[in-house]
């Protein structure tokens, strides 16, 4: 049976993750393992592109500044954990942590796309990564199970955020921002440009 030393010299670290993962290629380091994403769904796909539009849609409109990420851009919270989130925001004052290929850090915002593949980490590890590595807010969007998690950190644990009216989450990192859960779980999916003018008008 292999000795820990084994396996150790087997874990792989951030420099070796952006190495040895072709760019385009959407996968996550967890513990110096490497999860080769499985291709979207469809239904995954669009949610991913919703929620990208929404969110840099309102950062422009409002002039905030940070940046949105979409996908297959890696933050490096340790020297072996480097998750890529399906969306991804970074307040302006933190993105001079972000380099070409990946950020020294977590987002503020991280927001998971659920597939089968996925589900166990994007619950599971990627939850306590994220609360580790002090994401502000990790959004959870299950289209398979119709369901949706907003959470929040407080005291460094993170909390289900309240809705209101049991279907509008509202964002700390984003204020102003905010998200109606029927929107999510729509099939097909309402139109991101009039979502937006929703959130906008307020």
């Amino acid at each position: 049976m292999p000795g820990d030393t084994d396996l150790a010299q087997d874990l792989v670290t951030v420099e070796e993750f952006y190495r040895l993962v072709p760019d385009g290629q959407k996968a996550d380091l967890i513990d110096g393992v490497i999860y080769m994403a499985s291709p979207d769904s469809r239904r995954a796909n669009s949610l991913t592109g919703f929620l990208y539009r929404l969110i840099a849609g309102f950062v422009e409109a409002r002039g905030l500044g940070g940046e949105p990420f979409i996908s297959r851009y890696a933050f490096a919270v340790t020297d072996m954990r480097a998750p890529e989130p399906d969306v991804a925001y970074v307040r302006p004052e933190r993105l001079h942590l972000a380099a070409e290929r990946g950020m020294s850090g977590g987002p503020d915002i991280a927001v998971e796309v659920v597939s089968r593949e996925s589900r166990q980490r994007d619950y599971g590890e990627k939850r306590y990564l994220y609360q580790e590595a002090g994401v502000a807010e990790y959004w959870i969007i299950d289209p398979v199970q119709q369901r949706v998690e907003f959470l929040v950190l407080q005291n460094g644990h993170y909390e289900l955020a309240p809705l209101e009216q049991n279907r509008i989450f509202r964002s700390r990192v984003l204020p102003g921002f905010w998200l109606d859960v029927d929107w999510l779980l729509a099939k097909p999916l309402p139109a991101a440009s009039k979502c937006l003018a929703q959130i906008l008008a307020e």
